[in-house]
């Protein structure tokens, strides 16, 4: 293992986290695809290997320091882009049935192409409008967790996301800035989606230190029927 693998694998034991070597081999070809791809299509700005290292792999599995994946069987990754957090997450706990929604279809052929390198099964890939998706049977309401990074404003996200979300279960939504004046801005969106702030939790990112924040959003009942609006609206007149 190189430098960046070893402190990779030392910060994920710290946290109660142990890597196998088919693992450390998983993160391996995903950084390998990554930047082989990005040079094709515009996938992340980041690219230098301990970069994304820190700011994509454990960035995206910083949620788990908080909660209890053993309780988690079913994840929806909303917008998830090169797939974080939903690849790392899956790496990590194999027992994950995975679901990525994403809009573009260039990148779900890429998380496609992903999942089978990396051979990862019981993994969804979904392209269309959260909006559209979260509207069908199967999907709504059906997700003991929910999970979206830096995508935008909370009170945006909560449409988005909640609907995916089951009764009782929790959406995770991953910042980077302090989210206390998105919190105040997305109370409303609470009480219309049947949800309840649970905790935030903030921390700081290995070596360059970045601040971080998780906002852990538990479902309290059903999506009302109304929801989520016609694609489009959400963004256009958020709930705040």
């Amino acid at each position: 293992m190189d430098n960046t693998a070893v402190q990779f694998t030392a910060l994920l034991q710290a946290q109660e986290i142990t890597l196998s070597p088919k693992q450390l081999e998983q993160f391996e070809l995903y950084f390998s695809e990554l930047v082989s791809w990005n040079e094709k299509m515009n996938l992340t700005g980041i690219t230098e290997r301990e970069q994304v290292y820190m700011k994509h792999f454990y960035d995206s599995l910083s949620l788990t320091f908080f909660m209890n994946m053993g309780e988690v069987n079913t994840l929806a990754d909303i917008g998830s882009g090169a797939g974080f957090p939903g690849i790392p997450l899956k790496i990590c706990f194999p027992h994950l049935k995975l679901t990525i929604v994403d809009s573009l279809s260039k990148r779900i052929s890429f998380l496609q192409h992903v999942c089978d390198t990396l051979q990862l099964k019981n993994v969804q890939l979904i392209h269309g409008r959260a909006e559209d998706v979260a509207r069908q049977f199967i999907h709504r309401d059906a997700y003991d967790l929910v999970t979206a990074r830096a995508v935008a404003r909370l009170s945006l996200l909560n449409e988005f996301c909640l609907p995916f979300t089951r009764k009782d279960g929790l959406f995770a939504a991953m910042k980077g800035n302090d989210s206390s004046e998105e919190l105040t801005e997305a109370k409303r969106s609470f009480k219309e989606l049947r949800a309840e702030l649970q905790k935030v939790e903030s921390f700081t990112l290995p070596i360059e230190e970045s601040a971080r924040h998780i906002v852990f959003i538990r479902k309290t009942g059903a999506t009302p029927a109304k929801y989520p609006r016609k694609a489009g609206t959400p963004a256009k007149a958020p709930l705040i």
